[in-house]
């Protein structure tokens, strides 16, 4: 385990897991809010007997401002925007603590998820993705009948 604390929100991820696909690229000219909101865009990823189901947790965000798309056959891709909200000319802020700015999340899907029936839903606040699995092919047994 590391001893080094995660910058990127407190969950640790696996650099190593071959489904993560985690687009963060430390030489681009992003400020530290819009890495901070890359980084902070929560998921969660199920597997079930009958699918692969991610949570992805976008507080304030409405469907419209959300895509899910799929690139290069087997890429799913959440991204959006957290806009900042309007300022006032006599507000005065305290804290601003909300992440605003572009977000976008990428995993690689394995090879048994079924690419044409991807659903995807929104209900306060979290995005369910559905990636339902393909059937797996029992292999046919026939009988040879044993003369003699």
């Amino acid at each position: 385990m590391s001893m080094i604390p995660s910058v990127f929100g407190g969950r640790r991820s696996n650099i190593l897991d071959p489904f993560s696909l985690d687009v963060w690229d430390p030489f681009q000219d992003t400020s530290a809010r819009e890495a901070s909101a890359i980084a902070s865009t929560r998921v969660d990823w199920k597997e079930t007997p009958e699918a692969h189901v991610f949570n992805v947790d976008l507080p304030g965000l409405k469907k419209e401002e959300v895509k899910v798309e799929v690139e290069d056959g087997r890429v799913l891709q959440i991204s959006g925007e957290r806009s900042r909200e309007q300022e006032q000319k006599d507000d005065r802020w305290h804290r601003v603590e909300r992440s605003t700015g572009k977000f976008m999340r990428r995993f690689r899907l394995p090879e048994n998820a079924n690419m044409d029936e991807i659903r995807a839903a929104m209900e306060n606040g979290v995005l369910t993705i559905t990636v339902p699995k393909v059937e797996e092919k029992k292999p046919e047994i026939k009988s040879i009948q044993i003369s003699g």
